[in-house]
């Protein structure tokens, strides 16, 4: 049986509610259902957490680009990143196994524990400047935008003096309401800028990730120009993101940053449950059947567009107890906000480890951390495709 009811018309809702959680008209239907995406098309919505982790894990789903669409309703070109090579979140194996092969020994859990001086440096180097300075501070851009943007650019191998350059543009690239030339404009600097940087790093390479993308002749340029940027945008906009949002939420819910504060052994249990909690990546993940294929009793067309909710997906009461409850003490790596099965995210012990490093740095710092002013006038990034606050201003 295939369920033909439109469950969700113009794509999904940018506005969450309360405001960490997923929109409630996604959650008040079945886990599989109907969505009419932004530009007509009728594909699938999946909000059930057994439902979609199954589908992540099957290898008859495609994650090919050509089956994609905009999830929000949104000024930006639908086809933005279909010319460009080397997005290995949009391929399929063998293609997609040729790039994980060449960068998963750059993202191993031991790379990255020798990582972690380092970025208790970076992030010692942000918290002494904020308290030189005093209060108030605007985490966001006084703490978690360079925080991240230093440790992704270093480990890529992007010069100091480029950095604003790749920050200020992949912003732009995340933007819902951005007019379409702009964000053209933005992704062709980065694009030439990357392309100009790797051929630098074939002729002289480095002890860094772009060196070891352009090392052999199965990756070209212009794919590793792809991969770069995929590489720099998920790596720095998620964490920055999180590590900003991560601490508006410990701030709102003073129960559990006290229970940290008083117990830094739970660092690494508040880093999932925060993950989990918040799943900023609120687009989703989009996959496409091979074959029809049918799940609890609805069959999901060859060819058809899934989309997979992982905000909503992580907050199924069938797999998470209170799952609207923010619990440090909660535990488990079984939430979905790094995806699931091949397309898993290569950075999430990067990610991980900065998270652990820049939370602990701010409970150790700045013990009377608070918000300055009303924690309702916080501005949302529902403008853009990974969740998070525009500004934080925070006191001690």
């Amino acid at each position: 049986m295939t369920d033909t009811t439109t469950a969700v018309t113009n794509g999904l809702p940018t506005l969450r509610e309360r405001p960490l959680d997923p929109p409630g008209t996604l959650r008040a239907g079945g886990a599989i259902r109907r969505m009419t995406f932004p530009d007509g098309y009728q594909g699938w919505l999946v909000t059930g957490y057994r439902q979609g982790r199954q589908i992540l894990s099957d290898k008859r789903f495609s994650s090919h680009a050509s089956h994609k669409h905009l999830a929000f309703p949104s000024n930006r070109p639908s086809d933005l990143e279909a010319d460009i090579p080397g997005l290995f979140e949009h391929l399929d194996p063998p293609d997609h196994t040729r790039f994980r092969k060449r960068l998963a020994g750059q993202f191993t859990l031991r790379r990255m524990r020798l990582l972690a001086t380092r970025i208790e440096e970076i992030t010692a180097q942000y918290t002494d400047a904020m308290l030189r300075t005093g209060p108030p501070a605007d985490l966001v851009t006084d703490y978690s935008v360079p925080v991240s943007s230093q440790v992704i650019c270093e480990l890529l191998g992007v010069p100091v003096a480029e950095r604003d350059r790749f920050v200020g543009n992949s912003e732009n690239l995340l933007r819902l309401d951005i007019e379409p030339q702009k964000v053209q404009a933005s992704l062709k600097d980065l694009v030439d800028l990357t392309g100009e940087l790797l051929m630098r790093k074939k002729s002289d390479p480095a002890d860094d990730v772009l060196s070891v993308l352009v090392t052999g002749d199965d990756i070209t340029i212009e794919e590793s120009v792809g991969a770069t940027l995929l590489l720099l945008v998920a790596g720095h906009e998620t964490t920055a993101n999180m590590l900003s949002l991560g601490t508006y939420a410990l701030l709102n819910n003073p129960d559990q940053m006290a229970l940290l504060r008083a117990n830094e052994a739970l660092i690494d249990s508040a880093v999932e449950e925060l993950l989990r909690f918040l799943t900023i990546v609120h687009v989703g993940v989009q996959r496409s059947p091979t074959e029809d294929v049918e799940i609890d009793g609805v069959t999901l067309g060859k060819g058809e567009t899934v989309l997979i909710h992982l905000p909503t997906v992580n907050r199924d009461p069938e797999q998470f107890t209170d799952p609207d409850r923010l619990d440090i003490t909660r535990g488990g790596h079984s939430h979905l906000t790094f995806s699931h099965g091949i397309h898993q995210c290569l950075g999430q012990q990067l990610a991980r480890l900065e998270l652990r490093i820049g939370y602990t740095a701010l409970l150790r710092r700045f013990p009377d951390l608070r918000i300055a002013g009303n924690p309702d006038e916080i501005p949302m990034r529902s403008d853009m495709t990974v969740y998070g606050v525009h500004r934080l201003p925070v006191t001690w």
